[in-house]
């Protein structure tokens, strides 16, 4: 969702076949999921762009035999990416009260006041740093991305247009700066240099500081089939176990852990300094426990997520294709990373969907990457008046019913593609 971390990154061309693991070095082998070719699910195309050459990368997630991270190859870089980005988090109301809901709390948890500082790497548009300002607690944003982060200024939300890694954590406390709290939001999974990023933020702590990052948890990603939110802006997709291994790499230590229902189910991490005082919570080794015993350490377990991933592709494409026969009209309901994915491997184009629709107006007027599916403001759903609308950010259903209950009055219905194909009628669906 946001992106943040060391230009450049840590490519490790001319090693291994697949390249070699971003947390531990071993050498990567053993498959997660191969989704074939794909174009950068944020390089969203002007109409000028669509006879010009699309550059695709392989898109095939694999595993580490030694740590276990699943991860991608970098095959780009991170300026290329997130240096103007399409993403702005403040057009999901219900993510933006998440973050109001989690700054009352950290204030509360962490004593946090005047002579606080907080810093949120991959800061966005300072859809979460906003709400610190009226508790009179000061904030600092972090964010590469330089149009994402003029939206920051424009909420009077200090923002920094960097990478962030050891360099500018060294550079930040040469300045005498320390980090009471660090935030990072769905952003570790964007860090292709994660042991570079991981002490940056072991640099820029307080002693008795903390971070928390939030990130999805692999283990929803594989319960519940969520194989879109594999793409190449995401390098990593994170366990516990794996999170555990890489903060003692660093000098730090998980005292606290929270299972949330964002984005299909994510952890909050709390990480520390290993000798500050922060007591240690018994959901940590519960969680680590759990993990281990549905086979986070074996690497058999991985191997079966691509059966159940090619058999949600056969079941799109045959319920899209029966609506079809039957002369139905489909638009899309959003244009997220995730829902690129879904429509470059399972090769949903403009035969099966009319349009999409997003409520961010940078994405208006442009073309998904790969399918080339024109984006419109949602208004256009009440123009085309659709017989299925395809949710492609499933994370957000029940914010998307809530808004569009009224395409009932045409008998529109809505369908939600993960985990398995589901056929909503607004009205019946509890919020």
């Amino acid at each position: 969702m946001h992106a943040i971390f060391k230009e450049g990154g840590t490519s490790h061309r001319g090693a291994a076949p697949y390249g070699c693991c971003r947390l531990c070095g071993a050498p990567l082998a053993t498959t997660f999921v191969n989704l074939g070719m794909s174009p950068l699910c944020e390089s969203f195309l002007s109409a000028g762009e669509l006879d010009k050459m699309e550059p695709y990368f392989p898109l095939h997630a694999l595993v580490c035999d030694e740590c276990f991270l699943v991860q991608l190859r970098e095959y780009v870089q991170p300026a290329n990416i997130f240096s103007e980005y399409a993403y702005f988090s403040s057009y999901s109301t219900s993510w933006v009260e998440h973050a109001r809901r989690y700054c009352e709390m950290a204030v509360a948890r962490f004593g946090l006041g005047p002579t606080s500082q907080v810093f949120e790497i991959a800061s966005n548009d300072g859809y979460l740093l906003q709400h610190f300002l009226p508790l009179g607690v000061p904030v600092i944003g972090i964010e590469p991305a330089a149009n994402v982060a003029e939206a920051a200024r424009h909420k009077n939300v200090p923002t920094l247009v960097e990478f962030f890694g050891l360099a500018l954590a060294r550079h930040l406390t040469s300045q005498g700066q320390r980090a009471d709290l660090i935030i990072g939001n769905n952003v570790l999974a964007q860090v292709p240099d994660l042991n570079d990023f991981t002490a940056g933020m072991a640099h820029l702590l307080a002693p008795e500081g903390a971070i928390t990052l939030e990130f999805p948890h692999l283990e929803r990603l594989i319960a519940e089939n969520q194989f879109d939110t594999i793409y190449h802006e995401h390098f990593s997709y994170f366990s516990l176990l794996t999170i555990d291994r890489l903060a003692q790499r660093h000098g730090l230590r998980i005292f606290d852990v929270e299972q949330l229902g964002t984005h299909g189910g994510s952890l909050r991490v709390y990480l520390c300094r290993s000798d500050a005082t922060h007591g240690r919570s018994a959901r940590v080794d519960a969680l680590l426990r759990h993990e281990r015993e549905i086979g986070f350490e074996d690497i058999e377990s991985y191997a079966r997520f691509a059966r159940t991933v090619h058999r949600t592709k056969r079941q799109l494409l045959s319920f899209l294709i029966g609506c079809k026969k039957k002369g139905a009209k489909i638009c899309g309901y959003g244009a997220p990373g995730k829902g690129n994915t879904l429509l470059n491997y399972c090769g949903i184009g403009t035969d099966f969907l009319d349009f999409t629709v997003d409520r961010n107006p940078y994405k208006h007027g442009r073309y998904t990457p790969g399918m080339h599916i024109p984006i419109h403001p949602v208004s256009a759903i009440d123009e085309l008046r659709p017989d299925y609308l395809l949710i492609l950010p499933w994370n957000l259903k029940h914010e998307i019913v809530e808004q569009m209950r009224h395409v009932t009055s045409w008998g529109c219905k809505m369908v939600v593609p993960i985990p398995d194909v589901q056929v909503v009628e607004p009205r019946e669906f509890a919020i």
